[in-house]
C-alpha cells in the first residue's frame, strides 16, 4: 500500500506541474491565459499549499479531502470552461461573444472596445482533441483520486 505522504507529494506535484505548465505556456509559448483559465489556476495553488500544510502536519487528516476539494474544483471549472469552448453552454458575458444581429453600429462598437484581449469561447491549443481547459479537467480529476486514496491511507 502506498504511504499517505507519497500520495500527498504526487498530488500537490501534480497540482504543482499543472501551474507551471500553464505559466509555461503563458510566458514560454506567448500564449496569455482567458478569465476562465486564471480561474483554474487557483485551486491548483491551493492544492500545493494543502499539500505542504499535509506533509508537515500528517495527523491532521482533514487536509487530503481539503486537496481533494481543490483538484475536484478546478476539474469542475474545466469542464465549464471546456464547454464554453465548444459552444455547448455560454459563458461569463465578459470573456465570451454574444448574439450581434440586434446590436446598433454604436453597440456593436462599444462591444468591440470593451471586449477581453483573449476571449474564453475559442480553443487556443488543443491535442487529441482535449484543450487545454479539457486537460485540466481529466488531469484535475485524476489528481482529486489520489487526494482521496491519501486521505483513505491516512485514516
Amino acid at each position: 500500500m502506498i504511504r499517505k505522504n507519497t500520495l500527498v507529494l504526487i498530488a500537490a506535484g501534480g497540482s504543482a506541474a499543472m501551474l507551471l505548465g500553464a505559466w509555461g505556456f503563458q510566458h514560454l509559448g506567448g500564449m496569455a491565459p482567458c478569465k476562465m483559465c486564471i480561474w483554474q489556476r487557483y485551486p491548483h495553488g491551493a492544492a500545493v499549499v494543502i499539500g505542504a500544510l499535509a506533509l508537515a502536519l500528517p495527523r491532521v487528516n482533514l487536509l487530503p479531502l481539503l486537496g481533494a476539494l481543490a483538484a475536484l474544483t478546478t476539474a469542475v471549472i474545466g469542464v465549464f470552461h471546456a464547454g464554453v469552448e465548444l459552444k455547448w453552454w455560454e459563458g461569463p458575458t465578459s470573456c465570451t461573444s454574444g448574439d450581434i444581429g440586434g446590436l446598433s453600429t454604436q453597440e456593436l462598437m462599444d462591444q468591440i472596445m470593451s471586449a477581453p484581449l483573449v476571449r474564453c469561447d475559442e480553443i487556443p491549443w488543443e491535442m487529441f482533441g482535449l484543450s487545454m481547459a479539457g486537460w485540466n479537467a481529466v488531469i484535475s480529476g485524476g489528481l482529486m483520486l489520489v487526494w482521496l486514496a491519501a486521505w483513505r491511507a491516512g485514516r
